[in-house]
């Protein structure tokens, strides 16, 4: 088996409507696939199963978005930011793109060395995202969008090619650069000192502001000013909320009296977020836009609350049922929330060319990848390059004969919270290896959601030939393997 780059072809079995939609991707940094009241664990019979995360965090405009659009179970992010949003902006799994760990500031090797026999692939791209790519809010300009960046960027580091959005094709930037997380949410702090200092915000300097709150200012401002053009518009909102540090956003603070600190901070965080969601929609509405745009919500990784993560007993740990966290090779780390749907359901020419059902959704398998091609065909974009993604929207017209690629590569050739791996999905079984050992580990997803019966001596021929299926998608990505470093040997 091959892994094949598609190539979009525009105007094949799918006409483009004279009028094309504006385009919102709503990215939170963090985000686990329970922060939210939205659930997305579902039973055998597809019922939606709450858990006491779900019932402990105040999500409604996520709810509200789900219930006129799709949610999507099963969407996959990488285990760590940079590559994602690199992923998102390429279309490219991390593996082709070669970005696949975080980028620090300074552009230098940040991975950590619990594995003293391995280290990093020499050649991943530390500084970001390469110079020769076609990334998407580019291609959009070239079919005739205004393209809006807000929030963490993260694309390279400092002094990079990507380390300014405006460089990979937005042509507004408000408070993106090459860092990763912000060194304080208060604008009475200046949004923090050094290296994490969010840059572009000066005005609000010695406000008594959260830093979620006045990017969603800034963005319904810059929408506000698009709307009056004659252009369609592509906003891309990447909120630094909910990565660290663990600030309570006072707005919320009230709502949860009874959790610890860090606990505290982390749900306010996510009603801050959901609350900017609702206030964006909401100004679409007001501008009389919002039938006119289609809006993707997602999160660049696994959840990272400050929750235990108990390995032995996952149900109790911050993304339970799943297991695992931010980093890790578990479902909790790489499983994301993800919905898409219009601002606001109507019956116009736009929405004739993707009526989604509301309340409708999938199972299936999809991943970050498949954004790039989804968003570039509603644009009617021409000469796209190659891409991994597949285009969702035949999921979103309710094709139920349609199915993506039942099959994912997640690649990690460096030390986080998990070590050195790399993961085949493939339908509902997903295989590990550990490079750290030469280990393995197969799972039946759907019977073992948390990942607790590692089947590779109950299964050791379906574990064979996902590894070989593996070692085949690996190759054809031409991915950057993990290198072994000799006794005593500098690191």
């Amino acid at each position: 088996m091959k892994a094949l780059l598609t190539l979009l072809v525009i105007g094949i079995n799918s006409a483009i409507s004279a009028e094309r939609p504006n385009l919102l991707v709503f990215l939170v940094d963090d985000m686990g696939w329970q922060d939210c009241s939205l659930p997305f664990h579902r039973g055998a019979s597809g019922e939606a199963l709450a858990t006491d995360l779900n019932r402990r965090y105040r999500t409604p405009n996520m709810e509200a978005l789900a219930a006129r659009g799709m949610i999507f179970t099963r969407a996959y992010a990488h285990p760590v930011c940079t590559p994602s949003r690199v992923s998102i902006m390429t279309g490219k799994n991390a593996a082709r793109h070669q970005v696949t760990n975080w980028t620090n500031p300074a552009g230098t090797e940040n991975s950590d060395k619990d594995v003293l026999h391995l280290r990093s692939p020499e050649g991943w791209r530390r500084t970001g995202m390469a110079a020769d790519e076609k990334p998407l809010p580019a291609l959009l300009k070239a079919a005739g969008y205004h393209t809006i960046h807000c929030g963490k960027a993260h694309f390279g580091s400092r002094g990079a090619f990507a380390q300014d959005p405006k460089a990979i094709g937005f042509e507004v930037n408000i408070a993106g650069n090459e860092i990763g997380h912000p060194a304080s949410y208060f604008a009475k702090d200046s949004f923090g000192k050094r290296s994490n200092h969010v840059t572009g915000l000066e005005k609000w300097h010695g406000k008594d502001e959260f830093l979620t709150e006045v990017l969603t200012r800034e963005l319904c401002g810059a929408i506000e000013t698009a709307a009056k053009g004659e252009k369609p518009f592509f906003a891309y909102m990447a909120h630094y909320a909910v990565h660290s540090p663990f600030q309570q956003d006072p707005r919320f603070s009230a709502n949860y009296p009874d959790l610890p600190p860090a606990q505290r901070a982390y749900a306010t965080l996510i009603e801050g977020m959901d609350r900017s969601l609702g206030d964006i929609l909401a100004k679409l509405d007001q501008l009389g836009i919002a039938e006119k745009t289609f809006v993707v919500f997602i999160s660049d990784n696994g959840g990272d609350a400050p929750i235990p993560n108990d390995n032995a007993n996952p149900i109790v740990s911050g993304n339970a049922p799943l297991r695992g966290k931010k980093g890790m090779r578990y479902e909790g780390g790489i499983r994301i929330p993800m919905i898409a749907g219009w601002a606001k359901a109507g019956d116009g020419e736009v929405q004739a060319e993707l009526p989604v059902t509301p309340g409708s959704r999938t199972d299936d398998l999809v991943s970050l990848v498949d954004l790039f091609p989804t968003l570039l065909g509603l644009a009617g974009a021409k000469d796209v390059p190659l891409f991994d993604g597949h285009d969702l929207r035949p999921y979103l017209k309710g094709d139920t004969s349609y199915h993506r690629p039942q099959w994912l590569v997640t690649h990690y050739p460096h030390g986080h919270n998990n070590d050195h791996f790399s993961i085949l999905h493939e339908g509902s079984w997903k295989f590990i290896r550990n490079y750290a050992d030469g280990s393995t580990e197969l799972y039946d997803i759907s019977k073992d959601l948390a990942e607790n019966r590692n089947l590779t001596k109950a299964h050791p021929e379906r574990g064979a030939a996902m590894e070989k299926v593996l070692d085949e998608h690996l190759r054809a990505y031409g991915a950057l393997m993990s290198q072994r470093v000799e006794a005593g040997a500098e690191r």
